[in-house]
């Protein structure tokens, strides 16, 4: 005689297939969802969750969305369930990238996808090269995001200025997710981008190691008063002088000029304050500094190498 358990046999995965009308984030009724138009998930009707809760699905969730029309797929996770019923709320990116209208028919599919591994990004403006560390500010946007889709467009905000780059490679899969997990990055050169005749808004070229295109000694003042040997020498017989140091070579605008010295970084700057430097003594207090002399040549005294005679 046979005697079977109720947990013998694995519950059989019914997937989540229902078709919604999409609209942008725009349209959401109440305040503007910047975390939504941030991000790589969706709004959904409660009956959504309801339905869900129901069958054997794998978390964290996890949807394929298609335009029947277009036959373009991309994936996304879920932020809310609070959207009107037969209705789900999408990022404008989102919609771009399956070529959808506000109102359109969108199918709504869970699924599984590999753990992510490794991914590359090519941006789509030379403004991406102007960030100091792209990979930190990518992956503190990718926080938003639960998957990724070969061929999407994603768009990230950093400084009040949205940037869009495309996903050209992700593996194991076409599509993978990116929750909890460690991928490698990589990115390509921008779209339009010449190594050669790129220059930053910074106005750093590429092709400068030190991002200074000017000599800072050449910035300093000329040194304002009298200068000492600043005239040039010439030869009886008329030929130019031969140049017997570094020091000839050099222009006589250069010699004249201020040394340059650098300058120390205030290690202990905090991004954001001000710091006025000001003298805390009273003007009565202060004490004049002495006029400087001013400089007279030849004010030395003499000497005669005779020796005076001694008068009988």
């Amino acid at each position: 005689m046979f005697q079977f358990g109720f947990n013998m046999f694995h519950e059989i995965t019914r997937p989540f297939i229902m078709t919604y009308r999409c609209y942008s984030v725009s349209m959401l009724p109440g305040n503007e969802r910047q975390d939504v138009e941030r991000g790589g998930k969706i709004i959904m009707p409660p009956s959504a969750l309801e339905q869900l809760t129901r069958l054997n699905i794998e978390y964290p969730m996890i949807f394929k969305l298609t335009n029947k029309k277009t036959k373009r797929i991309t994936h996304c996770g879920v932020l809310e369930f609070v959207a009107d019923e037969g209705k789900v709320y999408l990022p404008h990116w989102m919609m771009a990238n399956l070529v959808l209208e506000e109102g359109a028919l969108i199918q709504v599919e869970s699924v599984s996808l590999p753990v992510a591994t490794f991914s590359k990004f090519q941006p789509l403006s030379e403004d991406f090269l102007d960030i100091t560390n792209p990979k930190a500010v990518l992956e503190n946007c990718l926080r938003n995001f639960s998957c990724l889709t070969t061929g999407d467009v994603i768009a990230i905000k950093y400084n009040s200025k949205v940037y869009e780059l495309c996903v050209l490679e992700t593996k194991p899969g076409s599509a993978v997710i990116i929750i909890e997990c460690d991928m490698n990055v990589d990115f390509a050169p921008p779209v339009g981008y010449k190594e050669e005749g790129y220059t930053s808004k910074n106005g750093e070229g590429s092709t400068s190691d030190s991002g200074m295109d000017e000599d800072p000694a050449a910035m300093m003042p000329e040194t304002s008063g009298f200068v000492a040997f600043s005239g040039e020498g010439n030869r009886l017989d008329g030929k130019k002088k031969k140049l017997t140091s570094e020091s000839d070579s050099e222009p006589q605008a250069t010699q004249s000029r201020q040394p340059y010295v650098r300058g120390i970084p205030d290690y202990d700057y905090v991004i954001g304050t001000l710091r006025f430097i000001r003298n805390s003594r009273p003007a009565s207090a202060k004490e004049e500094a002495p006029a400087a002399e001013t400089f007279q040549a030849f004010k030395g005294e003499g000497f005669t190498l005779r020796t005076a005679k001694s008068k009988n």
